[in-house]
């Protein structure tokens, strides 16, 4: 069982910048790919960024390419999105992830096991 439990969400203006973390139980966190998922109101939960086991691989969603970072701290269990030059449409509730099947990055919802309870980020205009 995995626990995971989001920090750092608030509210910006536009244009400014937050890192939310994420702190995962357990002593295999640094077996599983996380990834970074949002969901706005009246849309589907979707993928953000992901990171593999080790850290040496990423992805983005295609919006947040250039402006978002996705890292992890294996000696802390703790994974981190830096979220730079935020825009009104990031506004949403984002949660963590971790998938417990092969390590490598992953986009896919339906493969991760466990979520965090998630963390409100609202960018005003």
């Amino acid at each position: 069982q995995v626990q995971l439990v989001e920090s750092g969400g608030g509210l910006v203006q536009a244009g400014g910048s937050l890192r939310l973390s994420c702190a995962a139980s357990g002593r295999t966190f640094s077996s599983y790919a996380m990834g970074w998922f949002r969901q706005a109101p009246g849309k589907e939960r979707a993928f953000v960024a992901a990171i593999s086991r080790g850290g040496g691989s990423t992805d983005y969603a295609d919006s947040v390419k250039g402006r978002f970072t996705i890292s992890r701290d294996n000696a802390k269990n703790t994974v981190y999105l830096q979220m730079n030059s935020l825009k009104p449409e990031d506004t949403a509730v984002y949660y963590c992830a971790a998938s417990t099947g092969n390590g490598w990055v992953d986009v896919l919802r339906l493969n991760y096991n466990y979520w965090g309870q998630g963390t409100q980020v609202t960018v005003s205009s």
